[in-house]
């Protein structure tokens, strides 16, 4: 059997198990669902062969199973790097320094969906008091892109980060000329932005934010981690808002 799909079978046989719930007289059943007895001590391929005839009675719940399995991926993922995810480049942030809920968003200047996103951010730091956004440059579309996250990472450094965000939004697609149009309205330093486009801090900085996103398998933007779910593309103002409640319930807030 192909290597992949025998990786594809394995992970939807221990999702499958996973998702029964033994009793103690060794019985098992899904809530709602067809029930299958497990007697106490079966052997492998006994029990491959009840969760076969439960798949078959109950296929329904094959979606639901990976849907399962994927979440726990997303959380293990999340939780491996989420303090130097959460953790924001110089003052490459906005909303409240004491947050109980963080929002990372990856992006790229040069992405429409990106600037798509951005009011629904504005509106989610000026409508909640207690979240806190941080950003992090993916520049991935373009050399131009590049450009533009060099200048956004002197910004921070500047501590004029969200307004330069707001001003390369604004200018249009990075170029020379809208880069330098937003550093201008940004009112950047010009002498300190030559300085750091060469600066080894921020080269660090964009390979970390590369690594962060191959972990987390971001493969484009914009993405949001919010908690402990990963929301890829412009999800909007209300799921932003959801997947923030979500993760204050998460945490007992």
């Amino acid at each position: 059997m192909n290597r992949w799909i025998m990786a594809g079978a394995i992970a939807l046989i221990a999702a499958v198990a996973a998702f029964f719930i033994l009793r103690p007289d060794g019985s098992a059943a899904a809530d709602g669902r067809t029930e299958v007895d497990l007697p106490a001590g079966l052997e492998r391929e006994e029990l491959e062969t009840v969760i076969r005839e439960y798949i078959l009675a109950n296929p329904e719940i094959i979606p639901e199973a990976m849907e399962r399995l994927q979440e726990r991926r997303m959380v293990q993922m999340i939780s491996t790097v989420r303090d130097e995810l959460e953790t924001p480049f110089e003052g490459a942030w906005i909303g409240a320094a004491d947050a109980d809920v963080t929002v990372v968003e990856f992006f790229d200047y040069a992405c429409g969906f990106c600037r798509t996103s951005l009011p629904d951010i504005e509106r989610l730091i000026a409508e909640d008091p207690n979240v806190r956004v941080v950003f992090r440059e993916l520049p991935i579309l373009s050399e131009e892109s590049v450009d533009a996250a060099r200048v956004s990472l002197s910004a921070a450094k500047q501590r004029e980060y969200f307004e330069f965000h707001q001003a390369m939004y604004a200018a249009g697609r990075p170029g020379a000329a809208s880069i330098a149009e937003a550093q201008r309205s940004a009112g950047l330093d010009a002498a300190q932005v030559r300085r750091d486009l060469d600066d080894a801090a921020i080269e660090a900085e964009l390979r970390r934010n590369r690594d962060l996103a191959v972990q987390l398998e971001v493969n484009g933007t914009p993405a949001f981690v919010v908690g402990d779910r990963i929301l890829a593309g412009a999800v909007g103002y209300d799921r932003l808002r959801e997947a923030v409640a979500e993760a204050r319930a998460a945490s007992g807030d």
